[in-house]
Formats: structure tokens, C-alpha cells, sequence
């Protein structure tokens, strides 16, 4: 297994830019979770509003810490990608795990996000798109 880590954008039009990139070229159109493992770390940047109502617009009201993970099916890339940037922005961190299973990933509150691969190849998108990442193993 390889793992190749990126820094997070410093700019939020290119964290909106990662995330849907990630939501397309990563889920190969199949069930992908999105699971939400830190939240309160940094309190000033959470829009906790925000995230409720993104979530209330999927008919789920159930608070974070009662159902963390968010299942989006293969025509909820855009749904997948607003989570993602929110939780992302929101400075939180968790595991992106896709059904297709060829990238995995893990996003964290410090601002980076491992991939996981069995393939480096699987990677090339985000290398054109980010530059090289960082080998963690």
C-alpha cells in the first residue's frame, strides 16, 4: 500500500476545486462514504449552521456526533464534494473510503490529506492537479 500526502489549498476556491475532483475522479461512479472522525478541534472555523443545513437538505437530522458518516451514492458526487469541502473548511478531519477502492483517503484537522493506494499510478490526477505529494510509506 502506498500513501502519498498533499497539503490542503491555502485558498478556498481550491479547496472547492479538490474536493470535486476527488468526488469525480476518485469514486468511480460507485457508493462512497464519507466519515467524520474530528470535529471541535478548532471551534472558530466551525460553521456548525452550515453543515446542519447541508445536511437537512438530504432529510437527516441527526447531529454529527450521532451519525458521523454520510453514504452518497454514485450520482451524489456534488452532494459528496460540498460535505467534503464543508468538513474540510470546517477543520475537521476523516476518512474518504470509496467503494471502487482503488483511492482511499484520510483528511485532517492540520490541513493535509493522505491518499491510499495499492497502484501509485491511481494518483496522476491529483499530481497534475496539486503537484507532487509527499510519500508517507
Amino acid at each position: 500500500m502506498t500513501t502519498e500526502r498533499f497539503s490542503l489549498p491555502d485558498k478556498p476556491g481550491r479547496i472547492r476545486y479538490l474536493c470535486f475532483l476527488i468526488a469525480v475522479s476518485l469514486t468511480y461512479r460507485k457508493p462512497t462514504l464519507l466519515w467524520i472522525t474530528e470535529w471541535g478541534i478548532w471551534p472558530s472555523s466551525e460553521n456548525w449552521h452550515l453543515y446542519y443545513k447541508l445536511r437537512q437538505s438530504c432529510a437527516d437530522n441527526r447531529l454529527l456526533h450521532e451519525a458521523p458518516g454520510h453514504l452518497f451514492l454514485e450520482y451524489e458526487t456534488e452532494d459528496l464534494a460540498s460535505f467534503l469541502q464543508l468538513a474540510m473548511l470546517n477543520g475537521w478531519g476523516g476518512h474518504l473510503l470509496t467503494d471502487a477502492n482503488y483511492v482511499n483517503a484520510f483528511f485532517s484537522h492540520d490541513e493535509y490529506i493522505d491518499f491510499f493506494t495499492k497502484h501509485v499510478t491511481n494518483l496522476d490526477e491529483l499530481r497534475k492537479a496539486f503537484g507532487s505529494g509527499k510519500k508517507v510509506t
